[in-house]
């Protein structure tokens, strides 16, 4: 392809104007068949591909390196090197799903959890994340139905608990998304600062959702114990205008917080609503 320059070839004489376009052509010409540049798009892997000599165990642990690096295409190859020899596959199909779900490849995430489950029925992880895949979609019932089956397998996930009380709440059930809440941060009171940073985050189309949703986290660490915590969650529902703000004076779970004088300051500076 030429790279034509732009002139006004009317203001050039004939000849002019005819040696003009011979000098462009053969300057083209010469530049394709000796210097010619073509910018290709970047490359998607960064790493060496998996060594043919490699163990399935050193593959998996590569791609551990990888995924954590947050290096999930190359990860996925190492992953998917270690399946030819793995004795066990259910592990690695998690895996894999795991970096085509932080990719948004959730058709592909979907098939390699439910590899992962077909492999190994009792495998808790691979119905949890599948449980993502759904709540990612919007299908809450399908989500619930697979944490719940993650729980029955294993009960000291908090994460499955979070989940689960996510997808309550996509569906607007907030007594029994509370309630999961609640159990989640009985098994690590640090469960929600980690999902904030990471993974799929809780879907609240609604100002009026998210601030109910800041302000039941609220309530939570309140009841836990994590003062510090529940008052960063308050001022965030009051950020978002939460209506049922004046409810911390009347709730139970706020009543230790009410005698901390962060709490009289927090309340005191009656923190405007930052508009969406």
């Amino acid at each position: 392809m030429f790279s034509w320059v732009r002139v006004r070839f009317a203001s050039l004489p004939f000849f002019s104007l005819v040696f003009f376009l011979c000098a462009l052509c053969a300057s083209s010409s010469q530049a394709q068949s000796s210097e010619q540049v073509e910018v290709g798009p970047p490359p998607l892997h960064r790493v060496d591909p998996p060594a043919a000599s490699a163990s399935p165990d050193e593959l998996e642990r590569r791609g551990d390196e990888l995924r954590v690096e947050k290096n999930f295409l190359d990860a996925v190859d190492y992953y998917q090197s270690a399946l030819k020899g793995a004795t066990s596959t259910a592990s690695l199909f998690n895996k894999i799903g795991i970096c085509q779900l932080m990719t948004q490849r959730y058709k592909e995430a979907k098939k390699s959890f439910e590899r992962s489950i077909k492999a190994d029925r009792q495998h808790a992880d691979a119905y949890n994340n599948l449980g993502v895949i759904y709540y990612q979609a919007r299908s809450y019932g399908a989500a619930i139905r697979h944490y719940e089956k993650a729980i029955a397998l294993r009960d000291d996930a908090a994460s499955y608990y979070s989940n689960l009380g996510a997808a309550y709440f996509g569906k607007k059930q907030f007594e029994k998304a509370i309630l999961n809440y609640s159990k989640a941060v009985q098994l690590d009171p640090d469960v929600f600062e980690r999902s904030s940073h990471a993974g799929v985050m809780a879907q609240l189309p609604s100002p009026e959702d998210r601030a109910h949703y800041d302000y039941v986290l609220a309530k939570l660490y309140a009841r836990t114990g994590v003062p510090e915590r529940s008052l960063h969650y308050l001022k965030k529902a009051m950020e978002e205008g939460y209506k049922g703000i004046n409810n911390v004076y009347k709730d139970d779970e706020f009543s230790s917080l009410r005698k901390d004088p962060r709490f009289a300051e927090l309340m005191g500076a009656k923190t405007l609503a930052i508009p969406n």
